[in-house]
């Protein structure tokens, strides 16, 4: 029971990291149809962006979060504005796909000779004493991951739901060309979602980086472990997403512990196959219906 609850512990940790970058993906994709596949790197430079602001500035962790917001609201627009919005214009059915992967290249490169090639340490702003819980240790690092993941995706929900501008991004996700005859300005919507996208991914990124080490690197496999979290819970579902980071965050550390830590992510690519060939739309998505 005590390996079990730490697996659990661990899991929920590193599945909630994932379902917050899938939840970009899952923005950007319901008002444009386009995803943002340098999401990983703007999870790296909120990270390093956030290091900067505590380690070389000396600013409090907890002011540091807006800051780190902002910046990756600033990104994201920066990557839909020249990136993804000249590949909607001319109807350019995968420009984007390489546009946003190109850009996230640049970045990476561009963090490596502001920041380096290596890994930094990140100083934790609770304690690293672990606490025992059924016989689990847990990081108190760990317990505010899951509550600041939760707490993130609640607050885009209540945007969405409860407020003009989030009901702009809504409309626009159900019809693009009604919204637009309605007078909402869906190109400045696709911008938001894009800004919000990154803004989810750098949070994620102040998040997971006092629980490992901070570099240029570290945005690759987490940006894509991510995307295969809003392909197995399905794009289109917001609870779908947080059931497969759950999902996949469990799987990797029960392989890792009962197998070996080099095997970890086979099981959830083995997942991820599967959804692709018998359920395409994910385990929670809607299948949409073309009229041709």
């Amino acid at each position: 029971m005590e390996i079990l609850a730490q697996i659990l512990s661990s899991g929920i940790a590193v599945g909630m990291i994932y379902a917050v970058i899938a939840f970009g993906f899952q923005l950007t994709f319901a008002t444009s149809g386009t995803l943002n596949f340098g999401q990983g790197e703007a999870l790296m430079l909120g990270a390093l962006v956030g290091l900067t602001c505590v380690d070389t500035l000396g600013m409090n962790y907890w002011l540091m979060i807006p800051v780190v917001c902002v910046f990756g609201m600033l990104q994201g627009g920066l990557v839909e504005l020249i990136g993804v919005r000249p590949a909607i214009k001319i109807k350019s059915e995968f420009g984007w796909i390489m546009s946003t992967i190109a850009l996230g290249i640049i970045f990476k490169n561009v963090a490596e000779n502001i920041w380096g090639r290596d890994a930094l340490p990140f100083p934790s702003p609770l304690s690293t004493d672990p606490i025992n819980f059924l016989g689990a240790n847990i990081m108190p690092m760990e317990i505010l991951v899951v509550i600041g993941a939760l707490v993130m995706m609640l607050l885009v929900e209540f945007f969405n739901r409860k407020t003009i501008y989030g009901k702009a991004v809504v409309a626009t996700a159900n019809d693009r060309d009604a919204a637009g005859l309605m007078g909402i300005n869906t190109s400045l919507v696709i911008t938001f979602s894009y800004a919000l996208s990154s803004l989810t991914a750098a949070f994620a990124g102040i998040l997971i980086a006092p629980l490992t080490l901070t570099g240029a690197t570290m945005g690759g496999a987490l940006g894509l472990k991510a995307f295969a979290v809003a392909i197995i819970g399905g794009l289109s579902s917001g609870l779908g997403i947080i059931v497969g980071g759950l999902i996949l965050g469990i799987v990797e550390t029960a392989t890792g512990f009962y197998i070996s830590t080099g095997y970890k992510d086979v099981p959830g690519l083995i997942l991820l196959l599967l959804v692709l060939a018998y359920k395409p739309s994910g385990l929670f998505g809607k299948s949409a219906i073309k009229k041709v």
